[in-house]
Protein backbone atom coordinates (compact mmCIF):
# COMPACT_ATOMS: atom_id res chain seq x y z
CA UNK A 1 0.00 0.00 0.00
CA UNK A 2 1.17 3.50 -0.78
CA UNK A 3 -0.01 6.88 0.51
CA UNK A 4 -0.32 9.83 -1.87
CA UNK A 5 -0.95 13.43 -0.84
CA UNK A 6 -2.06 16.34 -2.99
CA UNK A 7 -3.48 19.84 -2.61
CA UNK A 8 -6.88 20.35 -4.20
CA UNK A 9 -7.50 23.66 -5.99
CA UNK A 10 -10.53 25.91 -5.93
CA UNK A 11 -12.21 24.21 -2.94
CA UNK A 12 -12.23 24.55 0.84
CA UNK A 13 -10.22 21.36 1.46
CA UNK A 14 -6.49 22.04 1.83
CA UNK A 15 -5.03 18.55 1.45
CA UNK A 16 -6.14 15.07 0.48
CA UNK A 17 -4.27 11.88 1.38
CA UNK A 18 -5.28 8.63 -0.23
CA UNK A 19 -3.98 5.12 0.45
CA UNK A 20 -3.99 2.85 -2.62
CA UNK A 21 -3.18 -0.83 -2.59
CA UNK A 22 -1.22 -2.54 -5.37
CA UNK A 23 -4.41 -3.15 -7.35
CA UNK A 24 -5.41 0.53 -7.39
CA UNK A 25 -8.12 0.13 -4.76
CA UNK A 26 -8.68 2.98 -2.29
CA UNK A 27 -7.98 1.77 1.24
CA UNK A 28 -8.45 5.13 3.00
CA UNK A 29 -9.01 8.82 2.29
CA UNK A 30 -8.17 11.64 4.69
CA UNK A 31 -9.02 15.27 3.98
CA UNK A 32 -7.78 18.37 5.78
CA UNK A 33 -10.20 21.28 5.70
CA UNK A 34 -13.48 21.41 3.87
CA UNK A 35 -16.92 20.27 5.01
CA UNK A 36 -16.06 17.61 7.58
CA UNK A 37 -19.29 15.60 7.48
CA UNK A 38 -19.52 15.51 3.69
CA UNK A 39 -15.87 14.58 3.29
CA UNK A 40 -16.11 11.84 5.93
CA UNK A 41 -19.05 10.49 3.96
CA UNK A 42 -17.13 10.56 0.69
CA UNK A 43 -14.14 8.88 2.38
CA UNK A 44 -16.41 6.11 3.67
CA UNK A 45 -18.07 5.62 0.28
CA UNK A 46 -14.82 5.37 -1.73
CA UNK A 47 -13.09 2.99 0.73
CA UNK A 48 -12.71 -0.34 -1.05
CA UNK A 49 -13.56 1.19 -4.44
CA UNK A 50 -11.23 0.98 -7.41
CA UNK A 51 -9.64 4.38 -8.04
CA UNK A 52 -10.75 4.26 -11.68
CA UNK A 53 -14.38 3.76 -10.64
CA UNK A 54 -14.13 6.65 -8.17
CA UNK A 55 -12.79 8.86 -10.99
CA UNK A 56 -15.71 7.90 -13.26
CA UNK A 57 -18.27 8.60 -10.53
CA UNK A 58 -16.80 11.84 -9.12
CA UNK A 59 -15.19 13.69 -12.02
CA UNK A 60 -17.09 16.78 -13.13
CA UNK A 61 -19.17 17.28 -9.96
CA UNK A 62 -19.53 20.98 -9.20
CA UNK A 63 -20.04 22.77 -5.88
CA UNK A 64 -22.56 25.58 -6.27
CA UNK A 65 -21.27 28.13 -8.77
CA UNK A 66 -17.70 26.78 -8.59
CA UNK A 67 -16.38 24.91 -11.60
CA UNK A 68 -15.12 22.12 -9.34
CA UNK A 69 -15.81 20.43 -5.99
CA UNK A 70 -14.01 18.27 -3.45
CA UNK A 71 -15.23 15.08 -5.19
CA UNK A 72 -14.03 16.46 -8.54
CA UNK A 73 -10.66 17.39 -7.03
CA UNK A 74 -10.34 13.87 -5.60
CA UNK A 75 -11.03 12.45 -9.06
CA UNK A 76 -8.43 14.73 -10.65
CA UNK A 77 -5.86 13.84 -7.95
CA UNK A 78 -6.52 10.12 -8.48
CA UNK A 79 -6.05 10.57 -12.23
CA UNK A 80 -2.67 12.20 -11.66
CA UNK A 81 -1.63 9.38 -9.31
CA UNK A 82 -2.66 6.66 -11.77
CA UNK A 83 -0.96 8.45 -14.68
CA UNK A 84 2.33 8.58 -12.74
CA UNK A 85 2.40 4.83 -12.19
Amino acid sequence: MKTYAFQPRGVCAREMQVDLDGQGVIQALRVTGGCSGNLQGIASLVQGMAAREAIERLKGIRCGSKSTSCPDQLALGLEQILNQG
